[in-house]
């Protein structure tokens, strides 16, 4: 589905990401994974090695909030694989702090990563999207951009700020052929979900109409889906990977 298309996923060491990372190698594309630490992107790309062809992937891990780092990565990119066809922003943080003890600067970090480094690798990426003609902007959102969370506000709040964001692109880079969606994933089965005691995860399941929590192939699947010409003409949207669950 991705056959010589070139894939920057960020956040690609783990969970969503990784997964995400390896359902585009599957399809074809060649794939940047961009992880926050050497050691973590180096551990990612072992894995990798085992199962894929290693000319096809490679892995950087820029400061995502440095345009000089972002415009260094995107030029290594360009020059190993000779285009940049699709752009997944899927780094975060979070956290679930109550307002009252939730510190500015932890507000801030959030923000940083969540929000700025969005725009940051959107609009390095969409330049050279818009000269070779066009290109696909995909952003992970979540279910707490749509119903919120009862603790740590900064984290819904940077995910609505992600789904401002990619429908604003949307309409801004369509004249451009850039199509510009969001994935707003539920509860999945990341590492630090698999972490939590059956006791937290029951009450999670209980609330998703499907009775469990998602794979981070499923997210994958959509991200796939999204990146393909078989949503050729699909932007604009947040797409819910949830389960239809409500919290």
């Amino acid at each position: 589905m991705l056959k010589g298309k070139t894939a920057i996923i960020t956040g690609g060491t783990r969970g969503i990401g990784f997964a995400t990372v390896k359902k585009f190698l599957e399809n074809g594309a060649n794939v940047a994974l961009l992880g926050s630490r050497e050691e973590t992107v180096e551990k990612a790309l072992e894995i990798l090695k085992k199962d894929f062809d290693s000319s096809r992937f490679i892995g950087l891990y820029p400061d995502l909030n440095s345009k000089s780092e972002i415009a260094s990565a995107l030029e290594t990119i360009k020059n190993t694989f000779g285009s940049i066809d699709i752009l997944v922003n899927n780094a975060g943080i979070s956290a679930t702090s109550k307002l009252y003890d939730y510190a500015e600067e932890d507000f801030a970090k959030i923000m940083a990563l969540n929000v700025n480094a969005v725009f940051n690798c959107s609009k390095a990426a969409a330049i050279y999207m818009k000269n070779q003609g066009g290109g696909v902007i995909l952003n992970t959102s979540s279910m707490v951009s749509i119903y919120g969370q009862p603790a740590g506000v900064g984290y819904p709040a940077s995910k609505f700020a992600v789904n401002g964001l990619t429908k604003s692109l949307a309409r801004e880079l369509g004249k451009d052929h850039i199509r510009v969606n969001a994935v707003a994933p539920g509860v999945t089965k990341t590492d630090m979900v698999a972490a939590l005691p059956d006791s937290m995860i029951q009450p999670l399941i209980a609330t998703i109409p499907l009775g469990r929590i998602g794979e981070p192939e499923e997210v994958a699947n959509a991200f796939l889906f999204l990146a393909s010409d078989m949503a050729s003409y699909i932007t604009g949207t947040i797409l819910q990977v949830d389960g239809a669950a409500m919290t």
